[in-house]
């Protein structure tokens, strides 16, 4: 979808267009914020090509790869930050003529960090981040007589919560024992390395991290805890509608996708924790970056300062898509003491902002994504078909290790 947006609705009449390439709710941000930047350019259109998540990013890699023209802003999704950047084919946005280098004080840390390449340039501006939380449905706790903080003390009690809940409500206690995967890997991780590779680019898959991970994830499938239900599916959204799963870990961006339109009849059953055992992580987060061989590179800084640097355009995009800010000036604004009728009227945007004081970012690296896909096809190898854990991480060492010999 393309939106031309500018002067009194007249095209023919414009002298520049500024091409700007996002996914949802993103564009739904450029776009309520192009009344102030008309204030300052008047006669230059702004096209925004609106695309699916994994459509938008399909096509920026074709961007990027190819001759084809780019657009002048690029969105990216934090997993696809470090692929792009490996390319050299982004703007160091650190160095002159834009100066990031000395504004990254005014970002949350973990935000900056993630938008680094693996030479330490900036080539993104994060815009919104996803403190990590637990939410969990309230009234099912209450049902099973647990409290918030059976679920939170210990990965122990996390688990054995779960065996409680599903016998008291029928209820998984997760939708996939992937999540549990997903949010051990991403903790205690040890500075200067990523999720999957060491600083030297060597796989840390079959780390003591890794082995938890599997551990954990085995031990809530054995007691029959998860749904087996995958992220994003029309299943999992349903799970959510009919009280089926108790509990997911997520960004906090969620509980604004549960009010929105994943379940907002649920409306008032969610609450919002800190993970368990007080672990630190992060999902996703939005930047802007500027491609190489954009046109109108000069534009392009300008509107990206205008979504980022911006604290009132950072406060209307939480206010009205939930994109929780990157920007640490926003982060005191009373909006963060307002209870959410969602989550109970719980002040859980205090919760998240602690979050994101304690959350440290993994190095990137260039096969993340590729790692990824490599460690849940073991994973489902332990799970669905009693593959030895120890020997999973081995055989996916060994693959992550050729592949970065390449």
């Amino acid at each position: 979808m393309t939106i031309m947006l500018g002067m009194s609705g007249s095209l023919a009449l414009a002298q520049k267009v500024l091409t700007v390439a996002a996914y949802p709710a993103v564009d739904s941000i450029v776009k309520a914020a192009l009344p102030q930047w008309r204030q300052k350019h008047p006669d230059v259109e702004v096209k925004i090509i609106s695309r699916a998540y994994a459509d938008h990013h399909t096509a920026m890699t074709t961007a990027l790869s190819t001759s084809s023209k780019p657009p002048d802003v690029m969105v990216l999704e934090f997993s696809y930050v470090a692929r792009f950047a490996t390319g050299g084919g982004l703007e160091n946005l650190g160095a002159a003529p834009y100066g990031l280098d000395s504004k990254t004080t005014q970002f949350v840390g973990f935000s900056i960090d993630q938008a680094r390449s693996a030479s330490g340039q900036l080539v993104a501006v994060p815009t919104d981040i996803g403190p990590g939380t637990l939410l969990y449905r309230h009234d099912l706790l209450q049902r099973a007589g647990l409290k918030e903080s059976d679920l939170t003390s210990s990965w122990d009690s996390y688990v054995n919560s779960g065996v409680i809940l599903k016998r008291a409500t029928g209820a998984y206690l997760v939708a996939h024992a992937r999540d549990v995967k997903d949010l051990i890997i991403r903790s205690s991780v040890k500075s200067g390395e990523g999720l999957y590779f060491d600083a030297a680019g060597k796989s840390i898959i079959n780390s003591e991290r890794f082995v938890k991970a599997f551990e954990l994830a085995k031990r809530i499938r054995n007691q029959k805890l998860d749904g087996k239900i995958a992220a994003w599916s029309n299943e999992w959204a349903e799970g959510f509608r009919r009280g089926h799963v108790a509990t997911q870990m997520s960004g906090a961006w969620l509980a604004g996708h549960l009010n929105n339109w994943l379940a907002p009849e649920t409306r008032g059953l969610w609450r919002a924790a800190q993970l368990p055992e007080n672990t630190w992580a992060a999902w996703g987060g939005s930047f802007y970056a500027i491609p190489k061989t954009a046109t109108h590179k000069a534009l392009a800084w300008d509107l990206i300062q205008l979504m980022t640097l911006d604290p009132a355009q950072q406060l209307q995009a939480f206010k009205a898509q939930d994109a929780f800010p990157a920007l640490i000036g926003v982060h005191q604004d009373d909006f963060f003491n307002q209870p959410i009728s969602f989550l109970g009227d719980q002040k859980a945007r205090l919760l998240w902002r602690e979050a994101t004081r304690h959350i440290q970012a993994a190095k990137v690296h260039k096969l993340d994504t590729f790692a990824d896909e490599v460690v849940n096809t073991e994973l489902d190898k332990v799970l669905d078909q009693g593959k030895d854990i120890s020997l999973a991480l081995q055989d996916a060492h060994r693959l992550l290790e050729r592949r970065a010999r390449r």
